[in-house]
């Protein structure tokens, strides 16, 4: 029974070995999903805490507008339009702004009214890109209109005078989701109709009537041309003010539900990569049979992937909410593998909480593997780190870093917390052993600065490194500078430890005619 213990026990140990490297391979999904989300939070409060800014409308602020009593007010609907019209723009800057930060770049959509200079800016009502004084660039912005009961009403709308501006200016118009396609088909309708009047209205010389005829089919062509689909639908613009709380969540929750998405994939090669590894051995030794070691692939790989969902979900809603803090201290912490350790950490601990009330474990088992948890997620983080820097290949790093880490502070908790279950030891023995738990905790604090300072510097050496070298390689790009192209090419092979074939295009050309075979 004491072996089967064990054997389970080093089991757990081993899947949470893998489960503490699955959460250091998820800190790029979670960073970039994380950004997404945070632009969710700003969107509902209108508070960026990060860049210090405040926006002139959030989705709080806008479903706390006065609309009236549905029962009473007859203009309770037309105003609760207008406050949608108002949501469906921050929902769709919030929208775009996420998917720039889960590209990996800054967001840059922003809507005019946040501008100095344009608010209720006459032609647009967001953009994602600004001149150099800080005017909307006209082909990157757009006018957006939630207006109409239907797709044709929306269109006979854009083609009234009030809307002349618009057509005259050339801005492209976007319309709700929901409508595109009605939208686009009714513009086509149009358009066809107006070819076929004005060719009965010139075979009959009725010239007069035929250009104004014209005129509208170029009104519909220019709104046609135009036409952009907004990320937001009709009814999503009216939740967003009848229930601003539900609505963000929900937008929050697709892309925590994308990041575990992603991430899943990852998790289950990783995860059903070594299980298979694991029992190819069992196999070979004779531990265990070819079916049993497939249905052990298979748990494995369905676990791992589970695992890796759960992290990169949660890891991003922690990420965002972190990033979005009125802390300091927080939003720093937003920036290390923290947010996904935490959501994996709390899927360890709640196995535990689940072992002990369905009384698999006693009380004192049960503190002690929390404790072993979250000192082995702790050192995971840091080792993460370590294996990255030491190891600088996307995700191979953070994985076997993240497993070392965990393996060895966990063989030296399991240590120490060893000694202190023992009922005989003596009262100096105990207190030199809790000596050497304070001991080592100060050490892990004083190694964590140390480790942060020298990545932080081993950081900015590098993106500096490639800053300057992209910057060579654009001006040699721009001049026409060959060998200054293959000096800066050159630079980053031998930053990464190899050696550059040739140094300058006549080199190139050498070895180009000669007979010589290439040997890279």
């Amino acid at each position: 029974m004491q072996e089967d213990n064990q054997e389970k026990r080093k089991r757990q140990r081993d899947r949470e070995a893998i489960n503490a490297g699955l959460a250091g391979v998820a800190g790029d999904v979670v960073d970039r999903y994380g950004s997404g989300v945070k632009e969710h939070i700003v969107a509902y409060s209108s508070v960026d805490n990060e860049s210090g800014t405040v926006y002139k409308r959030g989705l709080k602020q806008i479903s706390q507008y006065h609309r009236g009593d549905p029962k009473t007010n007859l203009n309770y609907q037309t105003n609760l339009k207008q406050h949608a019209g108002f949501a469906a723009e921050v929902k769709e800057v919030a929208r775009r702004r996420a998917e720039e930060a889960i590209a990996g770049k800054k967001p840059a959509t922003i809507r005019t009214d946040d501008i100095a200079g344009h608010v209720n800016d006459p032609l647009f009502d967001i953009t994602s890109e600004v001149d150099a004084q800080g005017n909307p660039v006209p082909r990157a912005s757009y006018q957006m209109k939630f207006d109409g009961s239907s797709p044709k009403a929306w269109v006979a709308h854009r083609l009234s005078a009030s809307n002349e501006k618009y057509l005259a200016n050339d801005v492209p118009m976007m319309c709700p989701k929901d409508y595109y396609d009605g939208v686009t088909e009714e513009l086509d309708t149009r358009i066809a109709s107006l070819k076929e009047q004005i060719d009965t209205l010139e075979s009959q010389g009725r010239t007069d009537v035929a250009d104004a005829k014209r005129t509208q089919l170029e009104k519909c062509r220019i709104l046609k041309r135009n036409l952009g689909k907004s990320l937001v639908t009709n009814g999503e613009s009216i939740e967003a003010v009848i229930a601003a709380k539900w609505s963000t969540a929900k937008d929050i929750a697709r892309v925590a539900n994308r990041a575990g998405v992603e991430q899943t994939k990852m998790g289950a090669a990783i995860g059903g990569g070594m299980s298979l590894i694991r029992n190819l051995v069992d196999v070979c030794k004779g531990v265990k049979s070819g079916e049993e070691a497939a249905l052990a692939v298979v748990g494995d790989t369905t676990s791992a992937a589970a695992v890796s969902y759960t992290t990169a979900f949660g890891g991003a809603v922690i990420k965002g909410t972190m990033q979005n803090s009125g802390s300091v201290a927080v939003r720093s912490l937003e920036k290390t593998n923290l947010p996904g350790f935490i959501a994996e950490s709390t899927i360890a601990v709640g196995k535990t909480l689940k072992s002990y009330f369905t009384g698999e474990i006693d009380g004192v088992q049960c503190l002690e593997q929390l404790g072993e948890k979250g000192y082995g997620m702790v050192n995971s983080a840091m080792y993460a780190a370590v294996g990255q820097a030491t190891i600088p290949i996307p995700v191979v790093g953070a994985l076997v870093g993240s497993m070392l880490g965990y393996a060895l502070s966990s063989a030296s908790y399991g240590v120490l917390t060893q000694s202190l279950r023992e009922a005989k030891v003596a009262r100096e023995e105990r207190i030199r052993i809790e000596a050497e738990v304070e001991q080592s905790i100060s050490m892990l604090r004083e190694y964590r600065a140390e480790l942060e300072a020298n990545i932080s510097k081993y950081m900015k050496e590098t993106r500096d490194f490639f800053d300057e070298t992209f910057a060579r390689m654009k001006s040699s790009l721009q001049t026409g500078d060959i060998d200054g192209y293959i000096s800066t090419t050159n630079a980053i092979t031998r930053k990464m430890g190899k050696r550059p074939l040739y140094d300058s295009f006549s080199q190139f050309d050498s070895m180009m005619i000669s007979d010589e075979p290439l040997r890279f």
